[in-house]
């Protein structure tokens, strides 16, 4: 298992610094090329999403994350293994958002994590149409928020 991003300041932790490709050679291979299918994932996904724009991936937790600092149109996605599995990955949204619950209804059939991530295999098939859904509505989170307030 990687070792944790240590930092000396909680403003640090949350650098916007693009992760350096080192950060994903640092994850076990199996770990590493189920990051960078999700990786992958989330950038499609955010270009065929209409209102999204363009991706920031940063650094987040020590954690790579994909915002939307463009439009503003989404929560923050981040990736990660899963410090207590290293077999286990996770895409994380933020734990004050009603996302996850969301996911729930939609998607009982996928694993997760209290109210902020959806816990993926290592090994094994990605379920893309559902995690595209996901995604999509993180990344247009926002949007949606406002869509609602104003209807």
């Amino acid at each position: 298992m990687r070792k944790p991003a240590t930092s000396t300041s909680k403003a640090a932790s949350r650098s916007h610094a693009k992760p350096p490709a080192a950060l994903f050679d640092a994850y076990p291979a199996p770990v590493k090329a189920r990051l960078l299918a999700l990786r992958r994932l989330i950038f499609e996904t955010a270009k065929a999403t209409k209102g999204v724009g363009a991706l920031e991936e940063t650094l987040k937790w020590g954690q790579p994350s994909y915002l939307t600092p463009e439009t503003g149109s989404g929560s923050t996605v981040r990736i990660d293994q899963v410090k207590q599995a290293a077999d286990r990955v996770a895409v994380y949204f933020h734990c004050q958002t009603n996302l996850v619950e969301t996911f729930r209804e939609l998607y009982p059939e996928l694993s997760y994590s209290g109210n902020r991530a959806i816990l993926l295999d290592v090994a094994g098939k990605l379920p893309e149409p559902a995690l595209r859904h996901c995604v999509a509505l993180a990344l247009t989170y926002h949007l949606n928020k406002k869509a609602s307030q104003t209807s």
